[in-house]
């Protein structure tokens, strides 16, 4: 087993998957660092890969109306990035910046695309995972909004 066999399943994307789909896969994908202060990518850019950050943390980036950048989330070992934009080919509604010295796996939509025959097994586990961190993201926005409206209005005695 390679390293980038290793890696992959160590995070969120290879929970499911086992040892040779986790190398199958890692056939398909490819490692880059990235240094302290570098974009993984700019909000408005379009790339169709997902991304798995093996190492280090990325913090999520977005644009305010004074053009200035406002940070939202930071991400962590493991966690997956791009993952809409993977899906639909739409451009990032955010960009990714690296907090430290980091590593990540990527993966293109075209190759990926490439085992729904060979292998839809793999491609459902994928998929699952993406799903999964989508739907973390939505659960965290939904307690955040929660806690800014109880903020704003003073609701249940806790402000």
């Amino acid at each position: 087993m390679n390293n980038l066999t290793n890696l992959i399943l160590q995070s969120s994307l290879g929970k499911e998957l086992s040892d040779s789909q986790a190398e199958e896969l890692s056939a398909l994908m490819h490692s880059r660092d990235l240094v302290d202060g570098e974009f993984l990518f700019e909000e408005g850019a379009t790339d169709n890969s997902l991304y798995v950050l093996v190492k280090g943390k990325l913090e999520v980036m977005k644009r305010t109306s004074m053009d200035a950048m406002a940070s939202l989330a930071v991400l962590r070992d493991g966690d997956l990035a791009g993952e809409l934009s993977f899906i639909d080919s739409q451009v990032h509604s955010v960009g990714l910046r690296a907090l430290c010295n980091c590593q990540v796996l990527s993966l293109k939509r075209k190759d990926f695309e490439a085992l729904v025959d060979k292998d839809p097994q793999i491609v459902y586990k994928v998929m699952r995972a993406v799903a999964r961190s989508a739907h973390r993201i939505v659960h965290s926005m939904n307690y955040e909004s929660i806690e800014l409206s109880n903020y704003i209005f003073k609701q249940h005695g806790r402000y």
